[in-house]
């Protein structure tokens, strides 16, 4: 299996949980800025430590990036994961047909 793919699997296995892809989408909502991990426990109602788990399976996965900013964990989508993902999943859309494929280009090409 190509390393590409390897990682696509490893990506989508983390969001193919129900939590994950929650944090995930909250996280890509949050924009640069991110959120502090004990605002995702809270926004998600799952327990600190929990989310702990799942915020380091995304940030295995390359979706997610952390910084820690004194006592507290701070957590962003990592964009570049993102769009190399969905890049990944586009990247034979349509046997490269223009008409076929517009509308997924544009969302792949998100933040680019």
């Amino acid at each position: 299996m190509h390393r590409d793919q390897l990682w696509a699997v490893d990506a989508l296995q983390a969001l193919g949980h129900e939590t994950r892809l929650s944090v995930f989408r909250l996280l890509v909502k949050a924009g640069p800025d991110g959120l502090m991990a004990g605002e995702i426990a809270q926004a998600c109602s799952v327990p600190a430590s929990t989310m702990s788990h799942h915020l380091g399976n995304l940030e295995r996965a390359g979706l997610a990036t952390s910084q820690r900013e004194s006592r507290v964990i701070r957590y962003r989508a990592d964009y570049g994961g993102m769009r190399g993902l969905l890049a990944f999943l586009m990247e034979d859309c349509c046997q490269g047909d223009p008409f076929l494929c517009a509308d997924f280009s544009e969302i792949a090409a998100c933040n680019s």
